[in-house]
């Protein structure tokens, strides 16, 4: 907690998710800003840094309501560089991930930040996943992927000796890195370029006029303080609470953010040798999320995992987390409803699976046949920011909404770290006419 006796305009030291300590302000050090942007994660930083890259003599401010930058989403993530398989030719995922596979990689290599172009197998368990398969490898070409291939059983145990399949896309691009590591260095150019990050400041009310008015509340101590400042021009970027900011000045918004928490096993030190790389599952249309795989980090740390179960609040990474207004806001919203019909079924499963570990090891199983349930310890857990339209469509695409000088990233899912830097080049592309 940051000690009450620090004033305005003061700046600080904290210590960030890697350890490394970088200095903030404590309170906004002005009145008026050009830019303000509205979240310190990945996607925030990435769209300051790329407004300040372009136009050095704006003034430009982050607000972040918690103690540090990339707390939630950029923070709680295993840490994959996606190369574009996954996603709808012709969609901005699909546009923005396949440049920001390439940006990312290039830029970690710029920044020494540590990365490593591991691999990625996407597994058929049987005959009836095949179609899917070649569908995935067609969308994958179709995007743009490059290297790609469509492997044999020899190919796969060559590549994962222990994985089980029929048939696999062999995917030599996707890449690990550490995407906390990544927001840190994208702090150091908005602070580098004249820019201003401000930690523990919660935005209330965005009020709009000639120029914005934004109400402002101190989060990082028991004191707390109140302000207001000016902007000529809003960036939201809040990712599980992107709809609050969006209702703050869109009234006819219908999409709503639904957490679903993620829990994560982790495979004991001495079993590490059973996942060379990454494990994926082909997607499976009777499930709305990807599915539990096998990832390794860059420590060597394997994650299996996640599963996908509604969260009880908005940062709710434990079970027992509860947000009485959060639970509320998913339980009156008629999407919510409609969805929840379409897939209660795989639902009922992903809640058995998440308090009986022997369900979730056979899930794992299909995919790493040796895994025994003594081989996982408990690991991680994530919240998705999951957007939900009122007709209970999950929201697949990124959703950038534009208003009156403010624009708001309302749906920003993955891949959104490994496309951050090509989707602030997509904001700022939109927004820079306000300064023309």
């Amino acid at each position: 907690m940051l000690p009450a006796e620090r004033g305005p305009g003061v700046r600080y030291t904290i210590p960030m998710t890697n350890g490394v300590h970088t200095q903030f302000s404590t309170r906004p050090l002005l009145q008026r800003y050009d830019l303000a942007v509205v979240g310190g994660g990945i996607v925030g930083l990435a769209t300051a840094r790329e407004f300040l890259a372009r136009q050095p003599n704006l003034r430009v401010v982050v607000l972040e309501k918690e103690p540090t930058i990339a707390s939630h989403q950029s923070g709680h993530n295993s840490g994959v560089i996606h190369t574009g398989i996954y996603y709808t030719p012709g969609s901005l995922k699909a546009q923005a991930c396949v440049a920001g596979h390439r940006a990312m990689l290039d830029f970690c290599q710029e920044r020494g930040i540590p990365f490593e172009r591991c691999g990625k197998v996407i597994v058929a368990l049987d005959e009836t996943e095949l179609p899917r398969l070649e569908a995935l490898y067609q969308r994958g070409i179709a995007n743009g992927v490059q290297g790609l291939e469509m492997i044999d059983p020899p190919r796969l145990r060559e590549i994962e000796p222990y994985a089980a399949g029929i048939k696999a896309i062999y995917s030599p691009n996707t890449g690990i890195t550490d995407f906390a590591r990544v927001a840190q260095a994208y702090a150091e150019d908005v602070l580098q370029h004249g820019g201003e990050i401000v930690t523990g400041c919660e935005v209330g009310a965005i009020r709009q006029g000639q120029t914005a008015v934004l109400a402002l509340r101190g989060t990082a101590s028991a004191q707390g303080w109140q302000q207001e400042i000016q902007a000529r021009f809003v960036i939201t970027c809040g990712g599980l609470h992107s709809d609050r900011l969006a209702r703050m000045t869109c009234r006819t918004t219908d999409v709503q953010i639904v957490p679903f928490r993620g829990d994560y096993y982790v495979l004991r030190p001495e079993k590490r040798h059973m996942v060379h790389a990454l494990i994926y599952p082909v997607p499976d249309p009777q499930f709305p999320f990807l599915g539990v795989h096998f990832t390794r980090l860059l420590n060597g740390e394997v994650w299996a995992g996640p599963n996908a179960v509604l969260a009880f609040a908005r940062e709710g990474y434990r079970r027992t987390d509860l947000d009485l207004r959060a639970l509320w806001e998913v339980l009156r919203f008629s999407g919510f409803w409609k969805l929840a019909r379409k897939y209660w079924r795989v639902g009922v499963q992903e809640m058995v699976r998440d308090y009986v570990k022997s369900a979730y090891v056979r899930t794992l199983q299909r995919y790493l046949p040796e895994l025994r349930a003594d081989d996982l310890l408990p690991g991680p857990s994530g919240v998705r920011a999951q957007a939900l339209a009122s007709d209970g469509r999950l929201v697949d695409d990124f959703l950038i909404v534009h208003d009156q000088n403010v624009v708001h990233v309302q749906n920003a899912p993955s891949p959104a770290a490994t496309s951050s830097l090509v989707i602030a080049r997509m904001i700022v592309d939109e927004a820079q006419r306000a300064f023309t």
